[in-house]
């Protein structure tokens, strides 16, 4: 404290600040990155450890037998299901209530606000179909959720078998204190997200669905199954939910323990557990599965039907059957095995899920990074834009130099008027607008106009906008306000880095990944740019470290660290792709994905873009 309160030591202290600016920036960069590549080490990690009480311990005997009668049901669930054309909704409620259960059905329809051109739909119409059993020791307050989505095809009729197999066993049970839901929901997350708007009396969507007729007690946890092979090699547990949201830690670590207590082969982002941590290939298994992660919880989308669980603070994963060419194998009966074990301890539980870690980076499913070690990688990055903030008001704050006469330039003397500075800022965010709002809009125009499908039109309005912002944030400040000032230009970066500054921390607050990434980029461009840097190379830089070129090098990361690259072309069609799928996922569920880059983060590069070309 003395240090500040003394103005002489204060003045000293902040004359090396700025002296040394350039070359603490490119430390704290470079330390950032370092730190956080450190992360995947296990030496730096944490193993993981049960923290819930009620959960801190295995010691339950599985007797679920019903494996084969279980891939019977999946088999004669797959026949009703070809033959229905889609969900067999009466086979599935005829079989619950067979089973004990208490059957509802749920209506709901949703129509796209463009063509999902992934799986071919527009006009979306289904049913779910759900049984509760109903808790035998306890008030029915609470309850747990098995779900197994019907999805088109061969896939997932063996989660199907297994979910009724499981509702059948644990019927003939009498130690349960909670209620358990058997959910069979159709099209994926649509379906999933109408019965959970409709569970909560909530309708966040605009979706039209019919009010749920059965309902249990408070869902405390919930686990979704998707299995499409009789034999799998090992289960791969699924945790990255909308938005970015985590589950807490305490359900990942009670997937690890029993799958190490039944012996079965488990992943996280399909990648094995390796155990020669200090050898190079080792540490570069870790990275890649962490880098994984990174990448799906910063693209904010549900990466299965847990995910939509989350938002409504109900600690959800998914668990994925994987069969691959491995000689290990697991039988669904040892599957069932490990369900039932998890939903007893879940069934212990005296409160929600609260006692472990919500923000958590996972390099291996036996060690984790928590918020305090990965926060400092992003703080080195975002200390860089308030050293930077602190230059440009050192400078702006100074006396003007004065020649050998002793008179002071004009040029120094003269500050900013603010419609100089606050146009760019109004431009800038009117260009995120028409970004955010034109592609859906305009896409039936565009139909109509060109040769492309109502897909394409979007994506195509969507890059033609952001194209376009190119141009207009610098020559609509020439034409508003003449010549801008050395001052004005000044003025303007201290607010963008600032400004900066405030979206990133936010950012990564809610999601550390994206705002990471984002960071990585975007803190070099505030950092350095400034009009009298070369303007050619500076606009390619720039251009090569926007928000558009970031996605379109995170499409190509992704494949490469999935270890399935892709050509140009092809890279192209995903990266196409995946913009759509970004404002569906908006539309559809509320991912703040697309509307954050298009409302914050593209309208705040485009206010550097224009510092680089300020006349």
């Amino acid at each position: 404290m003395g240090l500040l309160s003394d103005p002489n030591r204060r003045r000293a202290l902040i004359s090396l600040l700025t002296r040394l600016n350039a070359p603490i920036c490119v430390v704290c960069y470079m330390a950032g990155v370092a730190w956080f590549m450190g992360l995947a080490f296990e030496p730096f990690t944490l193993r993981t450890y049960m923290s819930e009480n009620a959960m801190g311990s295995t010691m339950v005997e599985e007797r679920f037998p019903a494996g084969e009668k279980a891939l019977a049901t999946g088999r004669e669930f797959a026949a009703h299901k070809k033959k229905a054309g889609g969900m067999p909704v009466d086979w599935l409620v005829k079989t619950m209530q067979s089973r004990g259960l208490e059957v509802f059905t749920q209506r709901f329809s949703r129509t796209l606000p463009f063509p999902d051109e992934n799986k071919e739909r527009y006009m979306v119409k289904g049913t779910n179909v759900y049984g509760i059993l109903r808790a035998p020791r306890a008030s029915r307050t609470e309850a747990l959720v098995l779900s197994a989505p019907c999805t088109p095809g061969d896939n997932n009729n063996q989660a199907v078998g297994l979910l009724l197999g499981l509702a059948q066993y644990f019927r003939s049970q009498v130690f349960w204190a909670k209620d358990i839901i058997f959910l069979v929901n159709e099209h994926d997350l649509i379906g999933m997200q109408a019965w959970l708007e409709s569970y909560h009396h909530t309708n966040t969507t605009g979706m039209d669905w019919s009010p749920l007729q059965g309902r249990g007690g408070s869902i405390q946890a919930a686990l979704s199954l998707e299995l499409s092979s009789d034999v799998i090699t090992s289960l791969d547990l699924v945790l990255e939910g909308l938005n970015g949201q985590l589950p807490n830690l305490d359900l990942a670590n009670l997937f690890y323990a029993f799958c190490q207590k039944i012996g079965v082969l488990c992943t996280t982002q399909g990648k094995l557990q390796r155990n020669d941590w200090d050898s190079v290939s080792g540490y570069s298994h870790a990275v890649q599965t962490m880098m994984l992660m990174v990448m799906k919880q910063a693209s904010g989308r549900s990466w299965g039907d847990h995910g939509l669980f989350l938002r409504y603070h109900i600690e959800a994963a998914t668990i994925k059957g994987i069969n691959s060419f491995r000689q290990y194998k697991t039988d669904i009966t040892t599957i069932g095995r490990l369900m039932e074990g998890m939903y007893r301890k879940l069934n212990n539980l005296l409160e929600r899920l609260h006692q472990s870690y919500f923000f958590y980076l996972m390099p291996s499913l036996s060690h984790f990074v928590s918020i305090g070690y990965y926060m400092p990688a992003f703080g080195l990055l975002a200390v860089i834009l308030l050293l930077r903030a602190l230059d440009l008001w050192v400078q702006l704050t100074a006396p003007p130099p004065r020649t050998e006469d002793g008179v002071v330039d004009p040029e120094q003397m003269s500050s900013p008027g603010v419609l100089s500075v606050l146009t760019p800022l109004v431009i800038s965010h009117l260009t995120g607008v028409a970004l955010y709002t034109l592609p859906i809009r305009f896409q039936e125009m565009a139909v109509e106009h060109f040769p492309v499908s109502e897909t394409e039109a979007v994506v195509l309005t969507a890059i033609a906008v952001y194209t376009a912002g190119l141009a207009l944030p610098h020559n609509t400040n020439r034409l508003l306000s003449g010549g801008g000032t050395e001052q004005g230009w000044k003025v303007l970066k201290l607010v963008a880095v600032l400004y900066l500054a405030v979206l990133l921390g936010c950012t990564a607050l809610i999601n550390f990944s994206l705002g990471f990434i984002l960071a990585i980029t975007l803190v070099p461009v505030a950092a350095f740019v400034t009009p009298h840097v070369p303007k050619f190379l500076s606009a390619f830089v720039m251009i090569v470290l926007s928000p558009a070129c970031t996605l379109l090098f995170s499409v190509f990361f992704f494949q490469e660290l999935q270890e399935m690259p892709i050509s140009f072309l092809d890279g192209w069609m995903l990266y196409l792709s995946v913009i759509s799928q970004g404002i569906l996922d908006h539309c559809l569920y509320g991912s703040l994905v697309y509307p954050l880059i298009a409302l914050l983060v593209y309208p705040c590069w485009l206010i550097f873009w224009n510092i680089l070309f300020w006349k």
